[in-house]
């Protein structure tokens, strides 16, 4: 049972009977802790960032202060929440339990605050989103956009990799994504809303910059720079590349489109992205887009959510501004599309 009361907002947790857990040493109806949501919205931080460090940057205090506040929180409680091996720390078994319910707290604290503000008709709210880095090129132009109809909104985006950004929507931590095409074996709702095409760049002085036409068995004997595993690009190149029972030859791993781009440019090697990674390259003639068999690879970018996840009033409205406007907000996408597909025609 959980219990708010008094007016510095305190936080009364009482046990629940019959229940086994870590903290039942503390957490009996004889034993009542009290602890503010202060210290456990300093608490969460740390446990998400497992860092005293980063925690203090997003909240705005001091590491001394943030490490006070979790001394205070685990003396109440009596019971560590952290362990430091090292220059690490870790959530103990209690220190995971509470991170449980901390999350759980916020996000119902969160929601009365949304709904009160829907009552009284106010634009208001706070946005989690994360972004796979390669959609960052337009993302923050769509949130930029949509700040200007909802001016009282704050939000928090994590730029990101797709290894991380899905399992921010499998614990709950985001409202919204935008992504490549998510897994169908995660319980997840995506809507497609901008097509991504993914293009073979090269260096103006490559080989094969002035081939019209470029076979796919020609194209994976060259060298390649490509993103790491797991990387939605990677994933799909490859699961493209065995469809015709090939594979590329991979000299350079890397972990951003930018550093494989200025790999590409340099001469290390051919490079896949998505073409919405390129409208400066192509404008200032650094890398060239080459015609190759059966590319580009047809892709859409996606805005997903958790299925079942009750959406606030300002992340459905985030959610339809995404699905009706994105094309009209970034006009370059659709010059990039066309780019890719005359690339396509000329391959054909």
């Amino acid at each position: 049972m959980m219990l708010l009361s008094g007016r510095r907002r305190r936080l009364t947790v009482l046990s629940r009977e019959n229940r086994f857990h870590p903290l039942k040493a503390i957490l009996t109806t004889q034993h009542t802790m009290h602890f503010t949501l202060r210290q456990l919205s300093i608490f969460e931080a740390v446990a998400r960032h497992l860092s005293y460090t980063q925690a203090a940057t997003e909240l705005h205090l001091t590491q001394p202060a943030v490490s006070m506040q979790i001394r205070q929180l685990e003396a109440n409680l009596g019971l560590p929440l952290f362990e430091q091996l090292g220059k690490k720390i870790y959530l103990t078994e209690a220190g995971r339990e509470m991170y449980h319910y901390s999350r759980a707290i916020a996000q119902q604290l969160q929601e009365v605050e949304e709904v009160f503000a829907e009552l009284k008709g106010v634009k208001r709210g706070r946005l989690a989103i994360s972004v796979a880095s390669t959609a960052n090129y337009f993302a923050a132009r769509l949130l930029a956009a949509f700040c200007k109809q909802y001016q009282n909104i704050t939000f928090n985006l994590d730029v990101t990799n797709r290894e991380r950004l899905l399992r921010q929507l499998e614990n709950n931590e985001r409202d919204l994504a935008i992504m490549g095409q998510p897994p169908e074996e995660m319980d997840l709702i995506g809507e497609s809303f901008m097509e991504n095409p993914l293009v073979v760049i090269a260096a103006p002085e490559h080989p094969l910059a002035q081939r019209r036409t470029i076979p796919l068995e020609e194209l994976v004997r060259q060298d390649f720079v490509v993103r790491e595993p797991g990387s939605g690009t990677r994933i799909a190149v490859e699961r493209f590349l065995a469809e015709h029972q090939l594979a590329l030859s991979t000299s350079i791993e890397l972990t951003r489109d930018e550093a494989i781009k200025q790999a590409v440019a340099a001469g290390l090697g051919l490079g896949i992205v998505s073409i919405h990674t390129l409208d400066l390259e192509l404008s200032t003639g650094t890398l060239v887009l080459l015609s190759v068999e059966s590319f580009p690879i047809l892709r859409h970018w996606y805005i997903v959510h958790r299925r079942g996840k009750r959406l606030s009033p300002i992340a459905l409205a985030f959610k339809d501004f995404v699905l009706s406007q994105a094309m009209n907000i970034w006009p370059q996408g659709a010059r990039l599309v066309r780019a890719a597909s005359s690339a396509l025609q000329a391959a054909s």
